[in-house]
């Protein structure tokens, strides 16, 4: 019994050790993904910020509030036709003005106007 109670013990620890060895293999390799993954982040963030028509200064944080303006009225709705909209024309559009009120941010509103503007467009 002694001898089967050693080998029982080997084995669990060996597969333990391989297990162990296998988790830490796997999460350096996400963590080594994400290292290379935010610069091409960034890079996506940016060639939004052309993509939608802004033609001001990039500010990263401007831009980043005004897209999570969108995101959280996309989280709202569910439309995906509506996380694009709000976007559109640098955020100088009547979906962006409704996701304002809709998030009720109207105090805001003129904050928005401000960042508007210096990513590119004036509020019309």
């Amino acid at each position: 019994m002694n001898k089967f109670k050693k080998i029982f013990q080997m084995m669990y620890s060996r597969n333990f050790i391989i297990t162990l060895v296998a988790v830490a293999t796997l999460v350096s390799i996400v963590q080594i993904q994400q290292i290379f993954a935010l610069p091409q982040h960034t890079m996506a963030r940016r060639s939004t910020f052309f993509d939608i028509e802004c033609k001001g200064v990039y500010n990263k944080s401007i831009f980043f509030r005004l897209d999570r303006v969108c995101d959280d009225c996309y989280s709202l709705f569910r439309e995906p036709q509506l996380h694009t909209l709000c976007k559109d024309n640098c955020f100088t559009n009547e979906y962006f003005d409704g996701c304002v009120e809709a998030l009720l941010l109207q105090e805001e509103l003129h904050k928005f106007d401000k960042w508007r503007n210096v990513l590119g467009k004036k509020r019309k």
